[in-house]
């Protein structure tokens, strides 16, 4: 009997090894189910603070007003407005964000009064000044990366899968990003970026979530710092509102002029 069992064992052994999931398979089944758990809030809009600081500590802030669209079979569409202080006041941002192909971006400028399209060869560069870049305000679509699962463990006090993911399109200013991903709401609480030469560049803190609809989780602040500059950029959020009726013409280019 003992010999049977043993058989078996070294029988059904092997092939549960075989179903047992890559580090890669799980790193992209928690990005799928992220994105599932964020599907179908239709549109929303928020109000947006933005600080940025200098290396001594100086601050300047900038209030945006954020307009979001989601698209089926694609990525999401969001338009931001720019309302102080005077040297940015009717400054506005049009984001296409794209799974498989470069995001479609312009930025229009009230001095110029000329709308400028964001080559994608400059996504990794600054938005607005800030610490951000144009390539970390697009929404994040799953087919944009590739991941590896780290491990699991607790971060503040929350039991979070820590998932590393790499760039699959062109011209990123990153060669990969870690992220700690809270199990409870599968959204993140922190990035590490690692830049083209692999050294780490910038961390992204997320802050006190509030849930709406009874479903879908959004931060009141991000903290983003840069390590090599000793900048920050501190974003504050509010006044979320969702099902707006937004249509696609509320997001074409032409929105950007009569953005008010």
């Amino acid at each position: 009997m003992k010999k049977r069992m043993l058989l078996l064992t070294l029988l059904i052994i092997p092939q549960l090894n075989a179903w047992a999931e890559t580090p890669e398979e799980k790193g992209l089944a928690i990005a799928v189910e992220a994105d599932k758990q964020d599907t179908g809030w239709k549109d929303q809009q928020s109000e947006l603070k933005m600080i940025l600081r200098n290396r001594q500590g100086q601050e300047t802030q900038r209030n945006i007003r954020n307009r979001q669209l989601e698209v089926d079979n694609d990525g999401d569409k969001t338009l931001s407005i720019f309302d102080s202080p005077r040297d940015v006041k009717g400054t506005a941002f049009l984001s296409y964000t794209h799974s498989k192909v470069p995001d479609d971006q312009w930025l229009f400028l009230p001095a110029l009064k000329r709308v400028k399209r964001i080559s994608s060869n400059n996504k990794s560069g600054p938005f607005m000044g800030s610490e951000f870049a144009y390539e970390d305000i697009t929404s994040q679509e799953v087919d944009k990366y590739t991941y590896k699962w780290l491990n699991d463990e607790t971060y503040e006090g929350n039991d979070v899968f820590v998932v590393e993911r790499y760039p699959s399109y062109k011209h990123s200013g990153y060669t990969k990003q870690i992220t700690w991903i809270d199990k409870k709401m599968y959204q993140p609480l922190k990035i590490v970026f690692y830049d083209r030469k692999g050294a780490k560049l910038k961390t992204l803190t997320y802050y006190d979530y509030k849930q709406y609809l009874n479903k879908f989780w959004r931060p009141d602040r991000m903290e983003m710092v840069n390590h090599l500059t000793h900048k920050s950029t501190t974003l504050l959020w509010s006044k979320y509102k969702f099902d707006n009726g937004y249509t696609d013409r509320d997001f074409d280019r032409n929105s950007l002029k009569r953005a008010r």
